[in-house]
C-alpha cells in the first residue's frame, strides 16, 4: 500500500511543505546565482529518463557560468564553478528546485538518482529495475557513497532500494541523508574528477 498510494501522497504534502518554507531561500539564491553565474541564468534544466524511462526536464539551481574558450567549446567544469556555486553544490542546496518535480510528479523525494539519457543502452537487465519507481531527489546509493563509489556497486544499490522499498527504508535514507548533508560525507563537488561517465566506463 505504502509503494502503491502512500509514497506518493507523502511526497506531494512534503515537497509542497517544504517549497513553502524555503521559498525565501530560493529566491535568495536565485537572484544570487543569477550574478554569480555571470548571464548564464540560475537553473540547470536536462531532460532525464524518470519511471518506465519517460523522459522529463529535471530542474536544480545551476552551480556553472557558460563561459568557452576560443574555440567556442565549453571550458572545464572545474573552471567554470564559482565560488557561490560551489557553496550551493557543497551544502545539496541545489537540489531544491526538484521539489517541483516531485510536486509535478516526475520524481520522488526518495529513489535512484535521475542519471543522464545517454545511459540508458548500459545498464544490464537487471539494472534496469531502477526505472520501475520514480527517480528521487535522495536515494540509498546517495547515502551509502554517493559519488565515491564505482558505477557497478551504485547501481546495485539502486536495484536493492526497488526490492526493498518500504516506508521503513525510506525514513532511514531520509535521515541518513540529512546526516550526510550536515557532516558533508561523501560529498564530491565535482564528481568527474574521480569517477568515469557510466558510457565511457562500459564502453571498454
Amino acid at each position: 500500500m505504502y509503494r502503491y498510494f502512500f509514497k506518493r501522497l507523502f511526497d506531494f504534502v512534503i515537497a509542497l511543505i517544504g517549497l513553502i518554507i524555503l521559498s525565501p531561500l530560493f529566491l535568495i539564491l536565485w537572484i544570487g546565482l543569477s550574478i554569480a553565474n555571470k548571464g548564464a541564468g540560475a537553473f540547470f534544466v536536462q531532460e532525464r529518463p524518470g519511471k518506465h524511462e519517460k523522459i522529463f526536464k529535471v530542474i536544480k539551481f545551476k552551480t556553472m557560468t557558460d563561459e568557452r574558450d576560443s574555440n567556442g567549446n565549453l571550458l572545464p567544469d572545474a573552471d567554470r564553478l564559482t565560488k557561490v556555486g560551489k557553496f550551493v553544490r557543497s551544502t545539496s542546496l541545489d537540489e531544491i528546485p526538484q521539489l517541483l518535480n516531485v510536486i509535478k510528479g516526475d520524481m520522488s523525494l526518495i529513489g535512484p538518482r535521475p542519471l543522464l539519457i545517454r545511459y540508458l543502452p548500459y545498464y544490464t537487465d537487471s539494472e534496469r529495475l531502477r526505472y520501475t519507481v520514480r527517480p528521487g531527489i535522495t536515494g540509498w546509493a546517495q547515502v551509502n557513497g554517493r559519488n565515491t563509489i564505482n558505477w557497478d556497486r551504485r547501481l546495485a544499490l539502486d536495484i536493492y532500494y526497488v526490492e526493498n522499498l518500504s516506508f521503513k527504508l525510506d525514513l532511514k535514507i531520509f535521515f541518513k541523508t540529512l546526516k550526510n548533508v550536515f557532516f558533508k560525507e561523501g560529498l564530491i563537488v565535482d564528481p568527474e574528477s574521480i569517477m568515469k561517465n557510466l558510457d565511457d566506463e562500459r564502453k571498454l
